[in-house]
């Protein structure tokens, strides 16, 4: 009975990964394709791919076509977390155990709350792995110093509102700057925020730890984030924190 019961998880898994892996062929095709080539690209038989396609209509996939004219995805279709693979399940839980053991309290339980709706949805076997992955988290070297609450600073980097604050750097020079916060790196002994400093008109970063008092303005920065991201990346060689 073990044996066979081992045998079910294996074939559902399978499944569960060509259906992904399907999904995934049809989003390189953006024209109709025939079943015999997309058949031929997964390694499988015409009638196994006509019943996996039933399979993704039943699970709501707008898969247009039929055989003998091609088939094509329709646009916008989300891809549901049961379609998850193994190895993403893994990925997902290593994640999560990441963020619950290396950031702030606020994103540890977010993280739990979000593997929790995953499984949820997931079939019995995938939830099985989430129970059972052997992935594992250690400590970091050194715990970062305390510092400003990073819920704040989050804040006003999802709504793109400008800070004032009041650091010192690495010379224990105060001094008080507003910033257009952008990103936050969390590094085993540090906290970092990326930001474009209005004070010194360029990029600059600053240690959580050093920044002693924050306040959020009303006033957006005028530079979408995902903008002052891309310009970020371009132009900082790994300059160290202010």
């Amino acid at each position: 009975m073990a044996e066979s019961t081992e045998e079910m998880h294996k074939e559902i898994m399978s499944r569960s990964e060509r259906l992904l892996a399907l999904i995934q062929l049809f989003r390189q095709h953006r024209r109709p394709v025939s079943g015999a080539v997309l058949a031929e690209e997964l390694g499988i038989s015409l009638r196994t791919l006509y019943r996996d396609i039933a399979t993704l209509r039943d699970r709501g996939a707008p898969i247009e076509g039929e055989a003998g004219f091609g088939y094509v995805l329709g646009e916008g279709y989300l891809l549901p977390p049961l379609m998850f693979s193994a190895e993403e399940v893994e990925a997902l839980v290593l994640g999560m155990r990441f963020v619950s053991k290396r950031t702030d309290a606020p994103l540890a339980k977010a993280a739990a709350s979000a593997l929790a709706r995953i499984a949820a949805v997931l079939p019995q076997p995938l939830v099985a792995e989430i129970d059972a992955a052997g992935l594992i988290v250690g400590p970091p070297v050194r715990e970062p110093a305390a510092g400003m609450d990073l819920a704040m600073l989050r804040k006003a980097m999802r709504e793109e509102k400008k800070l004032v604050i009041s650091y010192r750097d690495r010379h224990a020079e105060p001094s008080l700057r507003i910033v257009w916060p952008f990103a936050l790196a969390f590094f085993d002994d540090a906290r970092v925020l990326a930001a474009w400093c209005e004070t010194r008109r360029d990029f600059r970063h600053f240690r959580a730890d050093r920044i002693s008092a924050l306040a959020p303005l009303e006033q957006r920065y005028p530079r979408r984030r995902q903008v002052l991201l891309k310009e970020w990346r371009q132009t900082v060689d790994n300059r160290p924190p202010s």
